[in-house]
């Protein structure tokens, strides 16, 4: 059996069919709805701790996970080094992520990541070399990682930066609102950043690990969909503290209770510290578990990495030969 044929037994993997799904609109804030919100923490916590070993995948099935993992990386350069030439390989990489001999073994077509992300100031590259990819530009904005920076200049960062191309704004909260529980600012906050993005599409970076409790991480997802985030994402990668199995899921059932209620289904975007493709899989069986195969599309799930990629090719690399590889003979920039 291919990856291909196990990839359908699941899912369809690669070139799905592309959905228009609406964009959350946002509604009114309900202070009394996120000041009823809870995080049962230590079930939470036990929940989370099952799920690396409650789904097992194997062989040609987790090669096609693998490759599916591929098509939701938002593959991200955020360095103060970043060049010119660095964006444009990591943008070849984005447009040809798999060796074309590995496709060819696991009889796939071509795919590519969901995404590359960059600074401001990398846009204009990034958009050019990835012209006729189909790959969307994301860029960090709004005072990123801290979001401190003065507020009409946070708004005219987003705006700057879809000026030069982007499509997608991920966006930085104030982390104080949510621990003074100033449920309003944050909300007017994410409204004006919304508005400020027009058709880009905007991630709402929470830096979770800066929050304090689940339950502050579970009222402020809640705060932020009310605003009209199209996403939901964990981290900016530069807290001490990212991504995590509990996070992720009160985040997860977060959007699904704001899907049961509304009606509009938000993405998800895990981001830090992810970096091996046992991890991924985890991730993609929780979303398959708890929101459903809508949510392993690109439009509504994607992963902040930089070096998860090169681990995935390793794995598919073994899948296909029996033998791990040095991590040079798959780089990524």
């Amino acid at each position: 059996m291919t990856a291909k044929t196990a990839s359908s037994a699941e899912t369809s993997l690669a070139h799905l069919p592309q959905i228009h799904e609406p964009r959350n609109p946002g509604t009114a804030l309900d202070l009394d709805r996120v000041a009823s919100i809870q995080a049962n923490t230590s079930a939470i916590e036990r929940r989370a701790a099952t799920l690396p070993g409650r789904r097992s995948v194997k062989k040609d099935y987790q090669a096609a996970w693998l490759l599916r993992a591929i098509t939701l990386i938002d593959l991200t350069t955020l360095s103060g080094d970043d060049t010119e030439g660095r964006v444009r390989r990591l943008c070849t990489k984005a447009a040809n992520p798999v060796r074309q001999d590995l496709l060819d073994a696991l009889g796939m077509d071509a795919i590519t990541t969901g995404a590359v992300c960059v600074y401001h100031e990398m846009i204009p590259t990034a958009v050019s070399a990835l012209q006729g990819t189909g790959i969307p530009v994301a860029a960090v904005s709004t005072g990123f990682p801290a979001g401190l920076s003065p507020f009409h200049l946070r708004l005219a960062e987003i705006e700057e930066s879809v000026k030069a191309g982007a499509k997608e704004i991920d966006i930085v909260i104030s982390r104080r609102h949510v621990l003074t529980q100033n449920w309003q600012a944050l909300y007017d906050e994410m409204k004006a950043f919304r508005a400020a993005c027009g058709d880009a599409h905007v991630k709402a970076i929470l830096a979770t690990g800066e929050l304090g409790t689940l339950r502050n991480v579970a009222r402020a997802s809640w705060v932020c969909m009310m605003a009209g985030a199209d996403f939901i994402k964990t981290s900016t990668g530069k807290e001490s503290v990212n991504a995590t199995l509990p996070v992720s899921l009160t985040m997860i059932r977060a959007i699904r209770a704001y899907h049961e209620a509304t009606g509009f289904r938000v993405g998800y975007k895990p981001a830090g510290g992810i970096s091996k493709a046992k991890d991924a899989v985890t991730y993609l069986t929780l979303i398959k578990d708890e929101l459903g195969d809508r949510w392993l599309r690109p439009d509504l799930f994607r992963f902040g990495a930089s070096s998860l990629l090169g681990d995935i090719e390793r794995q598919l690399e073994h899948h296909v030969t029996g033998r791990y590889s040095a991590a040079h003979r798959h780089p990524i920039g």
